[in-house]
């Protein structure tokens, strides 16, 4: 996947090649907001106005505008995945949010690589 990043949101870019335009969409948040462009630069510029265009409306209507992570993460496991869990971290000296932290962050790390 490729990407692009402004002002702390982050957009997955692919190719249309039936339409041979470059197509972003915004990762992270629950709307919708899309971009394309002919050229990476134009590509760069329409997310750079979608995002802006975002921020102003959310401004306007007085909206809070959604950050693409807050920090905070629920997951659901089933209880033996969770107990598991728990007794690997506490072997390791960890909260099992320390160690769910540290497995993510690992899992990020590579999948940037």
């Amino acid at each position: 996947m490729s990407s692009m990043n402004h002002r702390g949101y982050t957009a997955r870019i692919d190719y249309d090649e039936r339409d041979n335009i470059f197509v972003g969409r915004i990762l992270g948040i629950r709307g919708i907001i899309s971009f394309h462009g002919v050229t990476v630069d134009e590509l760069r510029t329409e997310f750079a106005r979608a995002i802006d265009d975002y921020l102003a409306e959310c401004a306007e209507k007085g909206a809070q505008p959604e950050k693409p992570a807050s920090g905070k993460l629920l997951l659901r496991l089933s209880p033996e995945v969770h107990g598991k869990a728990m007794v690997v971290a506490q072997a390791s000296g960890k909260s099992l949010n320390q160690w769910v932290a540290e497995i993510l962050e690992r899992a990020v790390v590579s999948a940037d690589a």
